[in-house]
């Protein structure tokens, strides 16, 4: 979005605040500007004749040109074959991102059997191998902090690439890997930090392709991410007992590979801030539904972790289900997280995100709580189902409530990186945590599964309570209301 002076920017609509950075929030979001009409009336630039600067011709050109690259452009056309093919290129790249962070759960069932590559069976506790997805969860969302800004700053496509990269070295790395701390360097920290450079700005870019369609645009992208928790763990399952355990997570790195031509080849950044940001923006420290929304989805990453990474453990160890089985749980849970994805979002462009994202978190909550009181393979699988569905939208939704919280739409793309880059703190807390209860002696001598969900529950819960909150604060008490 280009930035110029007040005196020299004489295009109605078009907002500056205090730094003197334009900002048409109509173009941004979709609503008209009430105060358009008002600036045009009362603002004596707008007034003046055009004979009352008779050397006009010799000034610079006022604004950027029509549909220059770096400029503010025309509004988001919301659809074309160029808007929908960066859906499209996004929709890889969360298939590469959060489709594999959803995989990991296959990892933990894989890592804690008798065929693992850490031997002997058992010498890596529950509590550290999930260290390996936490951090790999952390690095995906950390990594905005500093691919935002760079978005920010018009590197998207060499941010892409680099993430492209890692994403597909870090798994011939870890097809080599035989001791715990490779696997933890080449999964967590080289996977991780490669998709967290595709992550933010892959769902930055779409704001300026769609306004009123943002839920919709952002719902069919985010479906990307359950197709690569529903591809991935199968691919895995069903490759290790034929090509050994090096080999599958090689097919793993190629997919990956040949997926992430998409956006590498298509997504194109629409425009881009005039003025440079700092890569913190200290203004989001003050703005208090943006650090509310974000605590609240920070406490419920926490209670989502639990469940995406000890589900499929949980019917292999208490004997509800038999290994095999065991492994598609996860593919099960990301096939209802599609629809969770897409429905819930395009219903959000009707009648706003935060309304979707209140029931969404309570729900889970409930679910998780009612994992104390599972003892058969039917209940497993129905609240895998369930809770795929409706914790789509913590994936799904929190950009676009940040899109919606973030006023100046200049700053969105280091809003975000820093929003998840707080969240990815959440990963070290959900994963680790959870097993750490998890390894306390439960009743019957075994693990202790009472703790652990209560423990994620009770936090899904919490933010649901908090997004509650938010939405009164921010909006308003009244029921039928778009927030």
């Amino acid at each position: 979005m280009a930035s110029s002076t007040f005196a020299e920017r004489t295009t109605p609509g078009a907002l500056t605040d205090t730094e003197g950075n334009i900002s048409d929030q109509s173009t941004a979001t979709g609503i008209p500007s009430p105060s358009r009409a008002s600036s045009e009336k009362a603002s004596p630039i707008a007034a003046a004749p055009a004979t009352a600067a008779p050397d006009a011709e010799k000034q610079p050109s006022t604004g950027p040109p029509p549909g220059g690259p770096w400029g503010a452009g025309p509004p988001p056309p919301n659809g074309g074959f160029s808007a929908w093919l960066q859906v499209a290129s996004v929709f890889f790249i969360f298939f590469n991102t959060w489709g594999l962070l959803n995989t990991f759960g296959i990892f933990q069932t894989y890592y804690e059997s008798p065929d693992s590559i850490f031997q002997p069976p058992g010498s890596v506790s529950s509590s550290n191998i999930s260290w390996i997805g936490s951090i790999q969860s952390f690095m995906v969302l950390l990594g905005g902090l500093i691919s935002g800004p760079l978005y920010d700053r018009g590197y998207l496509k060499q941010l892409i690439c680099l993430g492209a990269f890692g994403v597909v070295f870090g798994h011939m790395m870890l097809s080599l890997a035989k001791e715990y701390y490779q696997a933890l360097l080449a999964q967590g920290f080289v996977v991780g930090l490669g998709a967290g450079m595709m992550f933010t700005p892959g769902v930055a870019v779409l704001q300026s392709y769609f306004s009123t369609k943002i839920g919709l645009a952002t719902g069919l992208a985010a479906a990307g991410s359950s197709f690569g928790g529903v591809v991935y763990p199968i691919v895995f399952y069903r490759l290790i007992d034929r090509i050994g355990y090096g080999w599958s997570v090689r097919v793993i790195g190629f997919i990956a590979l040949g997926t992430l031509a998409v956006p590498v080849v298509f997504l194109k950044q629409r425009s881009k801030p005039g003025r440079v940001r700092a890569f913190v923006d200290m203004t989001a420290f003050s703005d208090g539904p943006y650090m509310l929304f974000t605590f609240g989805a920070f406490v419920g990453f926490i209670g989502l972790y639990t469940m995406l990474f000890y589900l499929s453990f949980f019917g292999l160890d208490t004997g509800a289900t038999d290994p095999a089985m065991a492994f598609y749980i996860v593919p099960i849970l990301n096939a209802a997280s599609m629809f969770g994805r897409t429905l819930p979002n395009w219903l959000s462009d009707r009648v706003g995100p935060f309304n979707i994202l209140i029931p969404g978190a309570l729900v889970c909550g409930g679910l998780t709580l009612g994992m104390i009181g599972v003892k058969g393979l039917g209940a497993i699988i129905a609240i895998a189902i369930l809770f795929g569905f409706f914790s789509g939208v913590f994936i799904a939704l929190p950009t676009v409530c940040y899109i919606v919280l973030t006023k100046d739409k200049s700053r969105l793309g280091s809003r975000i990186g820093m929003g998840y880059a707080f969240l990815g703190l959440a990963t070290l807390i959900g994963g680790p945590g959870g097993g750490a209860i998890l390894q306390q002696t439960g009743s019957g001598g075994g693990h202790n599964w009472t703790g652990m969900w209560t423990f994620g529950g009770v936090m899904l819960l919490a933010s649901g309570v908090l997004f509650a909150v938010l939405r009164g604060w921010r909006f308003g008490v009244r029921l039928m209301m778009k927030a």
